[in-house]
């Protein structure tokens, strides 16, 4: 089985379509709260309280709940961050991967609605489907011999009603502690990047951030991944001051590491950002919180 991300379009017929060069009358400082995070609010990896009133963690049980969260991701990534879906999605943010992932949600007690999910496949199940979401887009050499101890997550996302740091936390908190009972090693897994601007300016806001991220947050050589298609971002403006995503700030806060550059996947109109969190490396504030340790 093919499961390798096509972009159906060439190279340097995208980079066409991008103006490299700074446009004159656009200002060098940006924010990307509106343009990129999808965590709105205070400082989410600040947030490390008990988890909140009324709301409700669990491991989805059954098809209605597994619906709910691929309704939300539709919601969350389709339309309100500019991604593209197929047109019989009929409402649903959903994939080949999903049939094999365990899926985490919070739920409104309220309501009863999905509020926040993401969803987990484990090396078990990587196995039995050949591959993880990542790989699609993204060569994974250099991670294989951690493949037995690596969890990959991915789709997370939080209804905009409720991005008040205290959905993630719980989502966070759950799955670390999957992590220490399964005795996984790794958490791997992507940030995207929407590109809900006009496509050149998108490019460079997304390039920017991968200027920022590399300085300091670059994981050690021997794990450096490679896109299968990626943003050209050596031929792009760079150099935007732009406040990261708080998603990605947060996951650095916790310890997170970024494997390499960004992947472009034009069907989807996205760009994602590949990290990995090492358990051992969890920041000691988030694991006493999370673990108790």
């Amino acid at each position: 089985m093919n499961l390798v991300q096509n972009n159906n379009i060439e190279l340097p017929d995208l980079i066409s379509k991008i103006d490299l060069k700074r446009d004159s009358n656009t200002n060098s400082s940006h924010s990307s709260a509106d343009a990129f995070s999808i965590f709105n609010g205070p400082d989410i990896s600040q947030e490390i309280g008990a988890v909140p009133d009324g709301i409700k963690i669990k491991w989805a049980s059954n098809a209605d709940e597994i619906q709910a969260a691929q309704r939300l991701r539709y919601k969350v990534f389709t339309q309100e961050m500019g991604g593209r879906v197929a047109k019989s999605s009929s409402g649903l943010d959903c994939d080949l991967f999903d049939d094999f992932c365990e899926h985490l949600i919070v739920l409104s007690v309220q309501t009863g609605d999905v509020i926040g999910t993401y969803r987990v496949l484990t090396p078990a199940q990587a196995q039995r489907v050949g591959s993880t979401h990542l790989d699609t887009f993204f060569d994974l050499t250099r991670l294989r011999q951690y493949k037995d101890r690596m969890v990959e997550i991915g789709k997370g996302c939080v209804d905009p009603e409720h991005r008040n740091g205290g959905v993630i936390m719980a989502l966070w908190g759950e799955l670390f502690k999957f992590m220490q009972r399964n005795k996984l090693d790794f958490m791997v897994g992507s940030t995207n990047i929407p590109m809900t601007q006009e496509l050149s300016q998108s490019a460079k806001l997304a390039a920017s951030i991968w200027t920022q991220v590399k300085r300091e947050h670059l994981a050690p050589i021997e794990l450096h991944i490679r896109p299968r298609f990626p943003l050209p971002v050596d031929q792009l403006v760079g150099d935007l001051t732009v406040e990261l995503p708080s998603l990605i700030q947060a996951y650095l806060r916790l310890g997170a590491k970024v494997l390499g550059p960004p992947a472009w996947l034009v069907n989807s109109n996205s760009v994602e950002l590949p990290m990995m969190m090492r358990s051992s490396e969890l920041h000691s504030k988030y694991k006493k919180h999370f673990l108790g340790q």
